[in-house]
């Protein structure tokens, strides 16, 4: 693990997409035959930079790709699935909500023989930075959220215990490729907190032999800058403190500090990735604000134990005001390690 200040700061993973970008991936996808490997891997390329540069700019002392080459967080690994297929979109207009999401059908067992291209990504990133890392990854039960079993898959559980093994394997492919943080993001298991015990199963069997530092990340969904779900993480409790992971990242600005007494049953050593600023809204975050819901944070949990992130990824934010936020949130995170005579 590359060595890091105490209260690290930190995103949660994917990166606001610049102006320019968004419109060339729409090209793209309207028009293919408009543009060569070459002119798709120059632009992403630039991308990325531009999402490694705003972060570095912004005082981040862990960042990521910015989540460049995917499509809505999780979206774009569909492409790398094999036996499924698109299901017509049954909602295009009015109000955007998770109902306007792509879906697919299984039509033969689900596998991905070149993988999930997370090692395009770390490699393009490790060829524009040696900045401290991680990697984030979507979890098997979030994947499965859109895909229906058809006639080979009973239901999203079966779903689910297909796609493990598929996220183990590109997790440990990571490890073996020099990555030692990950993040594993399991939004799913925070709208659907009904059955806690099966959960912690599938994470011990998604993890199991992935020789890194792992953190979980769970907020309540940000499909277009909107939650899905109750917006509580005590039904997942006392259960979630005992994942067996390394960190557990949680929203709480966006809540106003809600359940933050929570960390306070997050037992040592596990971690927790606080999310101090709302992706959500428009309104840029004084640092002054940062910092004090941070204070309040560290009532319940020691500060060598905490990374500080936003609730979720900038992906549904506008540029200019991820970039402030970020700094500010860096700020905030600094204005405590000053009083606490932490190192910077």
């Amino acid at each position: 693990m590359s060595e890091l200040p105490v209260l690290p700061a930190t995103v949660i993973g994917s990166w606001s997409f610049p102006g320019w970008y968004a419109k060339f991936c729409q090209d793209a996808a309207q028009s293919p035959e408009l543009f060569g490997p070459d002119d798709r891997e120059e632009a992403l390329r630039d991308a990325v930079r531009l999402a490694i540069d705003d972060q570095l700019r912004a005082g981040a002392d862990l960042i990521t790709d910015g989540e460049m080459q995917r499509v809505d967080f999780n979206l774009g690994f569909y492409d790398y699935l094999q036996g499924i297929e698109p299901l017509p979109q049954r909602r295009r207009w009015g109000a955007p909500a998770h109902d306007q999401r792509s879906k697919y059908r299984c039509v033969a067992p689900l596998h991905a023989p070149n993988g999930l291209g997370l090692a395009e990504e770390l490699a393009r990133l490790r060829s524009i930075t040696s900045a401290p890392i991680k990697m984030p990854i979507p979890g098997p039960f979030t994947l499965a959220g859109c895909l229906q079993g058809g006639d080979v898959y009973r239901d999203r559980r079966e779903i689910t215990e297909a796609l493990i093994p598929i996220v183990n394997h590109e997790m440990k492919n990571l490890v073996a490729l020099g990555v030692d943080f990950i993040q594993m993001d399991e939004p799913s298991f925070a709208c659907h907190p009904d059955d806690p015990e099966p959960f912690l199963d599938i994470i011990s069997r998604t993890v199991a032999g992935v020789r890194a530092k792992i953190s979980m990340h769970m907020c309540f969904g940000n499909f277009r800058g909107r939650a899905v779900g109750q917006r509580s993480y005590r039904p997942l409790f006392p259960h979630l403190a005992q994942a067996p992971v390394q960190q557990l990242a949680l929203e709480f600005a966006s809540r106003e500090m809600a359940e933050i007494e929570l960390a306070a049953e997050i037992k040592a050593p596990m971690e927790l990735a606080v999310g101090l600023v709302d992706v959500k809204n428009t309104w840029i975050e004084p640092a002054e604000l940062v910092a004090d819901r941070l204070r309040t944070v560290l009532r319940y949990i020691e500060p060598e134990r905490v990374h500080v992130t936003p609730d979720c990824g900038f992906s549904q934010t506008a540029r200019y005001i991820a970039i402030g936020k970020l700094t500010n949130m860096v700020e905030g995170v600094r204005m405590v390690r000053r009083e606490r005579g932490l190192s910077a």
